[in-house]
């Protein structure tokens, strides 16, 4: 009988031994709340990782509660004695993906390489975008959420479709962008991948915030994948690699931050460290990367405003993304700059720290807990009786947007940083609140007509 771990950073027996079974992971866990099985628990998977250690084999039952765990670290914040599942969970994902995945079926198999030869590939991304407007803007996409054919065919595809957001026009971020008071500091900023392809209006509003508030933003033309997606799924080599080209395209970037507006990107990007810890060429400028690495929420928070915010009359509700509030630890901050907003309001979401079922890949394969977790999710925004939910993460927003709008909730959606840019350019909150498809094409703000994302339709000269 082979062992179902190997040699290679298998999950650590000791933070194993942390787990003391105390139940209080129960509540918090999604898969648990769903099914109530003790084996989808934090401490049902924590034993099935104790047995691996011990000897017993890669089953697929193992695998199966393994990939059937979000991922969502809602557990840590939960558990009184500390135990770090999000280290063991990432061990285990790693030796499922290396021994465990004959255990998947074919199809899952299929799925998984379609999502990573394309999700963390923004060149490829942005050759979707075309296709996926015409598709849009014909009124095909009604046709075939209609015939249901999707549905049939494959329940990831059918939940490509349905949360695929209005194609925006593409912004042009400039190299260099200066600050437009007294400098305060210099950053640099991750584009993301489908923040850069599918969201690129909220790019071009963080770097108007930002520029408005003091910063020089720094946006490294050869950045890629941060590899989020990859490491949260036990990709291991794959998810390293990008962590490594992206450390390249930062190296003489000459930024005091890192600023990343998506949280599944800043909770890796903070990781490095850990992460290329035995990489005897990446270790150090790994960790002095990490150290840089600021959610945007953070590094305007540590600035304080100097920029006027301008009245925003309305009633958002804000939904925590499980890498901010539970990787991060960034719950404060966010909050902190809504509530500096004039005439905004904030209503906190009953089960707030429940995850939305988006969890980077988790909603394309298990499309149905995902779906149920969104309902469950959306039906709790919608009783906060919020004109607009909020967040800080794009899978997020898919994902609710999604789930508001099938259960027929008349609730717009944003990112936390375009509520903060249209206080700061004195917008309307009506530029918030349009209708789903009008407001996504607005968000790009002013460069949308041939400018950038300095907002000037001239160009800014970066």
């Amino acid at each position: 009988m082979t062992s179902a771990f190997d040699g290679h950073h298998p999950p650590s027996a000791d933070l194993i031994d942390d787990c003391v079974h105390c139940g209080f992971c129960l509540p918090a866990c999604p898969t648990y709340t769903l099914w109530g099985e003790e084996m989808d628990s934090p401490r049902g998977r924590i034993y099935l990782m104790k047995e691996g250690l011990e000897g017993e084999p890669m089953t697929p039952a193992l695998v199966q509660h393994i990939d059937a765990c979000l991922g969502c670290m809602a557990c840590v914040t939960a558990c009184p004695s500390g135990v770090q599942y999000d280290k063991l969970i990432e061990a285990t994902r790693q030796q499922v993906e290396r021994r465990g995945s004959q255990h998947r079926s074919a199809v899952n198999r299929a799925v998984r390489e379609a999502i990573f030869a394309l999700f963390p590939r923004p060149e490829r991304l942005r050759l979707l975008r075309g296709p996926l407007a015409l598709y849009q803007r014909t009124g095909l996409s009604r046709l075939v959420r209609g015939s249901g054919l999707l549905e049939r065919l494959s329940p990831t595809l059918a939940t490509m479709e349905a949360i695929a957001p209005p194609v925006q026009r593409q912004v042009r971020i400039p190299e260099m962008v200066r600050a437009r008071s007294e400098k305060r500091m210099t950053v640099g900023l991750l584009l993301g991948c489908v923040q850069r392809e599918f969201y690129p209006g909220v790019n071009a509003a963080t770097v108007r915030v930002l520029t408005m508030e003091g910063c020089d933003v720094v946006t490294p033309p050869a950045q890629g994948c941060c590899g989020a997606l990859s490491i949260h799924a036990g990709r291991e080599e794959e998810g390293l690699r990008y962590a490594r080209a992206l450390i390249d395209a930062f190296t003489d970037a000459g930024v005091e931050r890192i600023v990343a507006n998506s949280a599944g990107c800043g909770s890796s990007m903070k990781d490095y460290a850990h992460l290329l810890a035995d990489d005897p060429d990446y270790a150090e400028r790994a960790r002095e990367f990490s150290e840089k690495v600021r959610d945007i929420s953070e590094v305007l928070v540590e600035l304080g405003p100097v920029a006027e915010r301008h009245p925003l009359p309305v009633t958002v509700a804000y939904h925590d993304a499980c890498h901010l509030g539970h990787a991060q630890g960034v719950r404060v901050q966010p909050r902190e700059l809504l509530r500096g907003i004039p005439g905004l309001t904030i209503k906190e979401i009953t089960e707030g720290d429940l995850c939305c079922g988006s969890a980077g890949i988790y909603n394309l394969v298990n499309p149905e807990p995902a779906r149920q977790l969104g309902d469950r999710k959306a039906t709790n925004v919608a009783a906060t009786e919020a004109e607009l939910l909020v967040t800080s993460n794009p899978g997020c927003l898919l994902q609710i947007t999604d789930a508001l709008a099938r259960q027929g909730k008349h609730i717009s959606t944003a990112h936390m940083v375009l509520v903060l840019d249209a206080s700061l350019r004195g917008k309307g909150v009506e530029t918030l609140l349009d209708p789903p498809a009008t407001r996504s094409r607005r968000q790009a703000g002013p460069s949308e007509k041939g400018g950038c994302a300095c907002g000037n339709p001239g160009g800014c000269g970066g």
